[in-house]
């Protein structure tokens, strides 16, 4: 469990935040036993900064990255959850639990002598690419208004729509049967506690999660993220290369486009400008009337000012325009 208070005199850590200006994604590794909201109170409280926030939710007992938004990082979230992830899993077989986790209650149990290698990683091949995926009962996805993981706590269940994730790669790394260690690269939305289950039933003996490591998100990798404490007491701020990424970093997957004058001024009030007076060089010409062209928008001088979408199209607007979405500057 997260520890409910600390020794560790954070008050000079706050002091070098507030002197860094810090705006963006830091990169920590959670702890065991914490939950993401943990994290988040601890370094909210620890560095004085009111604006924190997470992109992408890790289960208390899993480790590894979680990308901490800092300051106007906190407007990009909706943006870096389409992050591609990467994680470290050991699946154990013969177990099936209501959580699909090794933390619950075990509903089922089969042995596991006739499992070989081989039919093993048969089974693991069918797991790549598109397929389909029924969120777990305890999630944090939404039915009705209402988290799924109520629910289950209450001993109900509903209806899940299956979802479609992608499953980039699925490497196995160990067989000690009856656990397999994996890894896992996978799109936005894949709950590895779902995979293991769901291979495991494939085998026809069931499974659950054992462990996990998030070991990356997007450019974001665990043997660069900051330990909380560490970071709370100071000891890492003068070497934050690789654990932080400043708005521009973390946003450049984007193309950029370019404004300047009374334009890069419209801007900062959200306002949409002729998309002939963008500097686009770098893009190509296509307009998309649906508007899901995102794009940086900078100033000449290299500073970030919004996220907007351009080329697109605009009820009363004679021809393209650059839509503003976020503002930061």
């Amino acid at each position: 469990m997260a520890p409910a208070g600390s020794c560790i005199d954070h008050s000079e850590a706050g002091k070098v935040a507030q002197r860094m200006s810090l705006d963006g994604v830091l990169n920590v590794n959670k702890p065991d036993g914490w939950t993401s909201h943990d994290v988040v109170q601890r370094i909210r409280s620890g560095l004085g900064i009111q604006k924190v926030g997470h992109a992408g939710t890790l289960d208390p007992h899993a480790t590894g990255v979680l990308p901490v938004l800092i300051g106007k990082g906190t407007k990009v979230a909706q943006y870096l959850l389409g992050w591609e992830k990467e994680y470290g899993a050991v699946l154990q077989l013969g177990q099936r639990t209501d959580t699909q986790d090794a933390w619950g209650t075990v509903l089922q149990e089969s042995p596991v002598e006739s499992l070989t290698e081989d039919s093993i990683r048969a089974v693991f091949t069918k797991f790549q690419g598109s397929i389909q995926q029924v969120p777990p009962m305890y999630s944090a996805m939404k039915i009705g208004g209402q988290p799924l993981y109520k629910k289950a706590r209450k001993g109900e269940t509903v209806d899940r729509p299956a979802k479609t994730v992608v499953i980039h790669h699925l490497e196995i790394q160990r067989i000690d049967i009856p656990d397999v260690a994996f890894r896992v690269v996978c799109s936005k939305g894949t709950y590895v506690r779902t995979l293991c289950e769901d291979i495991g039933n494939l085998l026809h003996v069931g499974g659950h999660l054992k462990w996990l490591q998030r070991r990356r998100v997007g450019p974001i990798h665990v043997d660069q993220a900051l330990d909380v404490e560490a970071l709370l007491g100071g000891l890492e701020f003068s070497n934050l290369d690789g654990a932080f990424l400043g708005l521009d970093q973390a946003l450049d997957g984007f193309p950029a486009v370019e404004v300047d004058g009374d334009d890069a001024r419209k801007v900062l009030h959200g306002n949409a400008i002729s998309w002939d007076r963008v500097d686009n060089s770098c893009l190509e010409s296509n307009v998309s009337p649906r508007g899901d062209n995102m794009v940086r928008v900078k100033q000449k001088d290299g500073q970030l000012l919004a996220l907007g979408r351009g080329p697109v199209f605009q009820a009363g607007k004679a021809g393209p325009v650059l839509a503003i979405e976020t503002v930061f500057a």
